[in-house]
């Protein structure tokens, strides 16, 4: 069997390997291949492989220098299905992005400074550019620290991610209905394209209250048929196509906040709910609060610079919105602080590939 070179990180909430894209394959559908077989994909358990059996530890990481003038690195982010061989490269994934910018400095790819280094990353899923400020005391990449986010036990280091352009990261439009609100399957949602193309629902509208557990939601089988039709329509309606084998557009159930936060949410990836929030999905949240009409706003309207403190099955997250001088919605400037760590390197062994297309 082959190896190639890995690092396993934490990034926010999720896990997943991290490569250099010089160590795999330069054709995507070889490269494709790959993954699936070293994460275990086609298994729930992905018992053969090192995947975690969960949609957050099923996620790969492939890092390179960038030629573009504004970024140092490239990130592909690539989701491995569990139970399906197949990948989707569609989506950017926030949580994982945040272990981009240590690995880039572990390795090279950015010189560090003193007590922090910046390191610009571009997104090739969505050609969208993020600044990640990582802690680097005497050059070297700090994991241990005070920070704490939900979701994530214990303590570390805080990642400071800043999206610069994320307004229709994949549509080309904040709204890429072209409307603040549509109506799907007799339902009002809000379609939205800010880092992550979404379909925003009232949870009451499905027979919700929203604060359901992941565990409950995910075993109303109407309930998730019904989510399925909406999120089919809305794909349409965005200029998706046909998205039944797509992760995008994640439907999302809003409800108003009960503990001290700006809005409950219960976000789906897209057939499961998350057991906390993408960071992605975050952004583009704590936007739609901030656009009068939407579904968003009727729960938690905020206005001009502000903290939004999304509740979630695991706690809350924090994203601070920054609007733009000119008041244009998709000049907007969102940021969230994470944490990552490195949990292990070393390399991974391929086996054969002759279950390619099984």
């Amino acid at each position: 069997m082959r190896t190639v070179p890995c690092v396993l990180m934490r990034g926010g909430t999720s896990k997943g390997p991290v490569f250099l894209a010089n160590h795999l394959p330069t054709d995507p559908q070889q490269r494709d291949e790959v993954l699936l077989s070293l994460m275990g994909s086609g298994h729930e358990l992905e018992i053969d492989g090192i995947g975690g059996g969960s949609p957050q530890t099923s996620k790969v990481a492939i890092v390179s220098r960038s030629p573009h003038p504004d970024a140092d690195v490239d990130y592909l982010f690539v989701q491995v299905m569990v139970t399906q061989r197949r990948v989707d490269t569609a989506p950017n994934c926030g949580n994982m992005l945040c272990a981009i910018g240590p690995f880039a400095i572990e390795h090279g790819l950015v010189n560090a400074g003193s007590p922090m280094t910046r390191v610009r990353i571009r997104n090739l899923n969505t050609n969208t550019f993020v600044d990640s400020d990582v802690m680097t005391p005497n050059g070297r990449v700090r994991y241990d620290g005070d920070t704490a986010i939900d979701g994530v036990p214990g303590t570390a280091a805080p990642i400071k991610l800043t999206f610069l352009n994320a307004a229709g990261a994949k549509t080309g439009r904040l709204l890429p209905t072209g409307r603040v609100r549509d109506e799907f399957d007799g339902v009002v949602a809000t379609c939205i394209d800010m880092a992550m193309p979404m379909v925003l629902l009232h949870a009451e509208a499905l027979g919700k209250t929203g604060y359901e557990s992941p565990a409950e939601l995910d075993a109303d089988s109407a309930f998730l048929q019904r989510l399925e039709r909406i999120r089919l329509q809305a794909g349409l309606a965005m200029g998706l196509g046909d998205v039944s084998q797509m992760v995008i557009p994640k439907p999302v159930l809003l409800a108003p906040a009960r503990h001290g936060g700006t809005l409950s949410v219960r976000y789906f990836m897209p057939h499961t709910c998350h057991r906390s929030v993408a960071a992605t999905g975050a952004i583009g949240l704590a936007t739609a609060c901030a656009l009068p009409g939407s579904v968003a706003h009727d729960v938690a309207p905020i206005e001009g610079e502000a903290l939004v403190r999304l509740e979630h099955p695991g706690g809350q997250i924090e994203v601070s919105l920054q609007p733009a001088a000119d008041g244009n919605p998709d000049n907007l400037r969102a940021s969230l602080v994470r944490t990552a760590r490195r949990l292990f390197s070393g390399e991974v062994y391929i086996p054969s590939l002759r279950r390619t297309g099984s």
